[in-house]
């Protein structure tokens, strides 16, 4: 397996650029997202590193090679497609074994990589059946196998379970985890599903309009988010934000919000100007009108052991994650405080969260 260093990358189709020069490095045998919305870059950015579209511009290293104007077939790299890209006149088997035989590979070796592969994906009973009647899980494994069988230096994933059902995705998900946990390879990912990269991710490249908003681990993007896009994109539902208008000078731990003094976690720069505060929903508590940032209940929405709460206040809704044994009626008047230590702050202009105490070490400002 390999690690992959990206420099630089930029993709330009014509006065339309795809991807600007993004960086990022992917460690040997991790499981990487490139995560965003549609036409955000994701998958111009993997047929780069695939070597099915070459760089306008940058550098890619695979296993310390510079490799950024060299064909796929120069890569070692193995391909999985949303769509499974499979022959539909080939049964299992035949699928799996014509890559080998089509590099020349001994017998011997072809049946051995096989069996390797049949065991590793538990498809022994399928082998002699033709692609084009198996369901989407199955056919989804024979394409993985296909991969698999060449062992390559990297596994390319371009949405490879996006035409599955929703359940049948969540299992195979997992699946797919405790692959690559046994083979130990390096996976680069590419979904606009969040739960699926949260979920899967050693680590994530959250990607907006050609540009990396943030790289981290999924534990440091949910919590430490670097933009408001970020803190947006990521968690169900997503982070509140309220807007204000203040000033905030370096070691600051209170803000004026509301017409209160509100704990922070301690900032790290200094900034005047409109500002946005931002809180996860699971860090918002419900108590008593007189205390905090004052609402009414607009909604609950029910969810097994928990709900949603959604209260209006004067600087906008805000979504609160609580027991679902806490008692919570429409209309009521309630009071909001928030988890200081979780906050976040973010620069209304520029949508960059402010360096504090939360997030120093993991926001790049480079």
């Amino acid at each position: 397996m390999a690690k992959i260093v990206i420099e630089n990358l930029k993709k330009s189709f014509g006065d339309f650029t795809a991807v600007h020069s993004s960086s990022f490095t992917i460690e040997d045998g991790e499981f990487f997202m490139l995560l965003g919305p549609s036409g955000c870059g994701k998958t111009t950015t993997l047929r780069m590193i695939a070597g099915l579209e070459m760089p306008t511009s940058g550098d890619i290293y695979i296993g310390g090679e510079e490799v950024s104007q060299k064909p796929a077939s120069k890569r070692d790299i193995a391909f999985v497609f949303q769509m499974f890209a499979l022959y539909p006149h080939m049964n299992v088997k035949r699928n799996l074994i014509y890559p080998l035989i089509s590099q020349g590979m001994k017998r011997k070796d072809v049946k051995r990589k096989l069996a390797e592969v049949v065991e590793i994906l538990g498809i022994a009973d399928i082998l002699n059946k033709p692609v084009g009647g198996l369901s989407g899980g199955d056919r989804q494994r024979v394409a993985l196998g296909r991969a698999i069988v060449r062992d390559p230096k990297a596994f390319m994933m371009d949405e490879p379970l996006g035409a599955l059902d929703a359940e049948f995705r969540e299992h195979m998900a997992e699946e797919l985890r405790a692959l690559h946990d046994r083979m130990n390879a390096t996976t680069v990912y590419v979904t606009h599903d969040q739960l699926e990269a949260m979920q899967m991710g050693d680590k994530i490249v959250v990607m907006n309009e050609g540009r990396v908003e943030q790289f981290g681990t999924p534990q440091e993007i949910y919590d430490k988010p670097a933009t408001l896009f970020v803190a947006d994109f990521i968690g169900s539902p997503s982070m509140n934000f309220l807007e204000f208008d203040g000033a905030i000078n370096t070691g600051d731990s209170q803000i004026d919000f509301d017409g209160q003094r509100l704990s922070v976690p301690q900032q790290r720069e200094s900034v005047e100007g409109k500002l946005v505060l931002g809180v996860r929903p699971e860090h918002v508590a419900l108590t008593n009108y007189h205390n905090g940032l004052q609402g009414r209940i607009l909604a609950t929405e029910y969810l097994g052991t928990t709900q949603i709460v959604t209260v209006k206040t004067a600087t906008g809704e805000v979504k609160v994650r609580q027991d679902a044994s806490v008692p919570a009626t429409l209309d009521d008047q309630v009071g909001l405080t928030f988890n200081a230590k979780t906050l976040t702050v973010f620069n209304q202009g520029s949508g960059q969260a402010l360096m504090s105490e939360l997030n120093e070490g993991v926001l790049d400002r480079g």
